[in-house]
């Protein structure tokens, strides 16, 4: 048997299945894979209980389920534990729980009296209906990968994002961190651009969706910023930080996050704000009524079905970032 033909038996072995939360994107990680989806039946009865049925032979081949936790969160949340526990009954090989947005991330931490640590309760649910193995993206906080007690691989849109605004040429731009918790990777980002680096520090007010920015730190006076977040929720913050950067002189604001959440008044408040452009990678869909003309939506198929092929394979997943 040649080595062709070993790699197709191989290959023949992954199945990727897609919950309803994002199936667009398992689309376009099988296409870069050059395998069909996984036929699934995934839906509600009308009491709001979720179904799930394979429709194929899944016994131990490596499977891998798409399936960002976005909204409707709890419903997507859900439909994926019932996915993994079913695929687990069905005897797969190994089950490994792809899902790009992570929700409930921000709860990573007690950080007043008397409140959950939802995200390390979502690593345990995810891990009891069967999973093997995360791969995720953009993690919020990097001590959830700790939380789990299965392999763990992140990925990273950043680079991604970086040589978008490579290839646009900025001249004269400064990279601003929209918060002190994300300096490490705006400082990164600035690195890979060569431009310098500003900071804004404000203070988050209570549980409300909703923050006060305090100060620049760094020179922006005259330049060309580009924002780096993890995420834009509602977009509040982002838009005080436009405004912020503005008022202290500088001349457009680009902006640029992983996971579009893009809640609430969010499309609206960014529709109205003065941002230039706003970059975001795929993990969560954008559909229709959430488009702008100053959002830019880059796919991260390729780099999700990269790393698929060398889980599968067992070669490296942090090679891909070496460099």
């Amino acid at each position: 048997m040649g080595a062709l033909d070993s790699q197709k038996i191989m290959m023949d072995e992954l199945k990727v299945f897609s919950g309803t939360a994002h199936p667009a994107l398992a689309r376009a990680v099988c296409d870069y894979l050059d395998i069909s989806l996984g036929e699934a039946e995934v839906f509600e009865f009308s009491n709001e209980n979720i179904f799930v049925r394979i429709l194929e032979n899944v016994r131990e081949r490596d499977i891998f389920i798409i399936q960002p936790v976005c909204s409707p969160v709890n419903k997507s949340l859900v439909e994926l534990l019932i996915m993994l526990d079913a695929f687990r009954r069905a005897s797969a090989g190994r089950i490994t729980a792809v899902v790009p947005y992570y929700g409930y991330s921000r709860t990573d931490k007690k950080d007043q009296p008397r409140v959950p640590i939802t995200a390390r309760l979502i690593a345990d649910l995810i891990t009891t209906a069967g999973a093997n193995r995360l791969l995720t993206v953009d993690l919020h906080a990097p001590q959830i990968q700790g939380f789990f007690t299965i392999p763990v691989d992140e990925l990273t849109a950043r680079p991604m994002l970086a040589q978008y605004f490579r290839e646009k040429a900025l001249d004269n731009l400064v990279v601003v961190a929209t918060d002190i918790g994300i300096s490490k990777v705006a400082r990164d980002m600035a690195a890979k651009l060569g431009a310098p680096l500003a900071i804004m520090e404000k203070r988050r007010l209570g549980n409300a969706d909703a923050s006060e920015t305090l100060n620049v730190i760094g020179e922006v006076e005259g330049m060309r910023a580009l924002t780096v977040d993890d995420e834009i929720d509602t977009a509040g913050s982002l838009v005080g930080v436009v405004d912020a950067l503005l008022k202290r002189g500088v001349t457009k604001v680009y902006a640029c996050c992983t996971h579009p959440v893009f809640s609430g008044p969010a499309i609206q408040r960014i529709a109205a704000s003065p941002v230039k452009e706003v970059v975001v990678a795929d993990t969560i869909p954008v559909n229709d009524d959430k488009k702008l003309n100053k959002i830019t939506v880059l796919s991260i198929a390729s780099l999700i079905g990269e790393a698929i092929h060398r889980i599968h394979t067992g070669l490296s997943i942090g090679a891909m970032f070496e460099g």
